[in-house]
């Protein structure tokens, strides 16, 4: 389930979890792809500090969810 997507530094990254709602496994999506592809790639966030960021991002855009590494 995509839960929310974000741009930062002209990057999107897009949160998402297993389950719709409650307690659930979740991971942070970054789009690879180039402006000119038919297609978007994501790759799973792996970077710690990258992962902080984006992390601190989505807290703020999203009030009821607490996300733990």
């Amino acid at each position: 389930f995509v839960v929310e997507q974000t741009r930062i530094n002209g990057v999107n990254y897009l949160l998402v979890a297993d389950q719709e709602e409650g307690d659930g496994n979740a991971l942070i999506l970054k789009d690879t792809s180039l402006p000119e592809d038919e297609e978007s790639l994501y790759e799973i966030v792996t970077d710690d500090e990258e992962m902080d960021a984006v992390a601190e991002m989505f807290s703020s855009l999203l009030d009821d969810i607490d996300l733990e590494s």
